[in-house]
Order: structure tokens, then sequence, then C-alpha cells
């Protein structure tokens, strides 16, 4: 795969840690500039030393207006140009009153979807908006999640990040519908149970984790790593995906197709 973004510069939004870094890294092998956006000041060293001078890391909140289209701007600073964008910043509403629908809270939905859904709308949209200002096309990758559209009621009843999950999946398809003739290209990736920050209630758990086994039957039957979803983001952001363009693919490990069994 090497080269495969040889002269891109992409923005990931989330990319000082989990599967935003690890995306980027990814990226820079593949010979592209990067401009990472990440919000927690303690994960930036880290990003830096494994970016190198090929990336930039920049802080700002995802949910913030200015934030993508100030990162955009200062991609084209740094490396003259701006093709692609790649949005990972999301997150868990358990915290905020996520949950099955007879105990989610109000302020557990709108924390949810702000986190999961307006962030995404804002970068999409900067991302838009400067493309239509150079006159060319880009490339937009969004992250959902297989719970937008292939539930788990037992382990991963949080219905809220299920609604908005599978949001970006129909916002996304919108956009890659509209935005088509314009060169534009809006794809989704859908990732399976992944070892992040965020999923560590259920890394941590022996039943769950017995579960996944059977839910993620792939190599062995396991947990996700944030490398295992690198591929997939490579092509999608690449001159090979050129022809591509409003496609959900899921990176589960087979979840999508398998029943998952709880120990008896």
């Amino acid at each position: 795969m090497a080269g495969w973004l040889k002269n891109k510069t992409l923005v990931v939004i989330g990319g000082t840690a989990g599967i935003g870094l690890a995306a980027a890294s990814a990226f820079i092998r593949e010979e592209a500039q990067v401009l990472v956006v990440g919000n927690d000041p303690d994960t930036f060293d880290t990003a830096a030393r494994t970016l190198g001078p090929k990336g930039h890391v920049l802080e700002g909140d995802a949910t913030n207006e200015l934030t993508a289209a100030r990162a955009i701007r200062q991609a084209i600073v740094e490396f003259g140009g701006f093709d692609g964008l790649y949005h990972v910043a999301g997150g868990s509403g358990r915290r905020f009153g996520d949950g099955p629908l007879d105990a989610l809270t109000l302020d557990g939905w709108n924390e949810t979807f702000r986190r999961n859904l307006t962030g995404l709308m804002l970068s999409n949209q900067a991302a838009v908006r400067q493309w239509q200002k150079q006159k060319t096309g880009g490339s937009l990758l969004n992250i959902s999640s297989v719970l937008g559209y292939s539930p788990s009621p037992d382990f991963f009843s949080t219905h809220a990040y299920a609604a908005a999950k599978s949001a970006v999946i129909g916002f996304s398809q919108s956009l890659a519908a509209y935005y088509a003739r314009d060169g534009i290209r809006v794809n989704v990736l859908a990732p399976g149970l992944i070892e992040t920050p965020m999923s560590q209630r259920a890394a941590t758990d022996p039943e769950i984790m017995a579960f996944i086994r059977t839910k993620q039957p792939l190599d062995g039957g396991r947990i996700g790593r944030p490398d295992d979803l690198t591929g997939a983001a490579v092509y999608l952001l690449s001159d090979y995906g050129r022809f591509t363009t409003g496609q959900v693919l899921a990176v589960d490990g087979g979840w999508t197709v398998s029943e998952g069994r709880k120990q008896s």
C-alpha cells in the first residue's frame, strides 16, 4: 500500500489518540501530510512524536463551530492544500444519562447527539465549503458504529448512541448523493467493539468479553484494535476509492453476521 496517499493533505478530527491517531499514522506512512485535532492536551505530545514532521497537532473541540474550519485553514498554511477529512471524534453519553429508552434522560440524549452528530456535521460542512471555494473535489470519511443498525440489547443498550450513529449514516449518504456532482465523496466506517478509552467498560467485563468472542469471531474472537480500521480508511481517502461514495463499510470482526452467545 506504499504511497496510496502521496501528496495528499488530510485532516483528522479526533486524531490525537486511539482510532484517529492510528489512522493519522497510517496516512503518513502512505505519504500524506496530516493535521490532527484533539481536545485532550495529555495526548498532544505523544501524537506529535508519533506523527513526526509530516503531522501537525491542533487543540480544538469538535463541537465548536470554528474548530474544523480553523483546522482546514491551518492544514492549507502548513502543507499547501486540503484533500480529505476523517471525522473520528465522538463518544459515549452513558455518564450523562444515555441508556434504555425508559431510563434515558433528556441531558443524555442531547449530549450524546452533540458529541456524535453535531461535531461531525460541523466538520463536514467546513470541508465541503472549502472544496467549493477551491473548486475541487475531496473525500469525507465519517465514523458510525455497528450499533447504528445492528443492536445488542443485553450489553450495549444506549439508545441515544444507537440513534446518533444511525443518523451519521443517513446524513453521510444524503451528502454523498447531493455532492457527487461536485466530485465530493462521502463514506462511512462502522466499527464493531474497538479497544479505546470509551470501550473500557466492556473490555474489563468478563461476561461481555465472552460474548464478544462469539459476536466478533474473526481472528480467534477478540475486541478490535484501532489499527484494524486503518486499511479501510486509507482506501476510502485515496484515489483508489475515487468511484466509491455513499457506502457504509463495517469493520467489525464479524459482528453483523454473527449471533453472539451469552454465557449460560
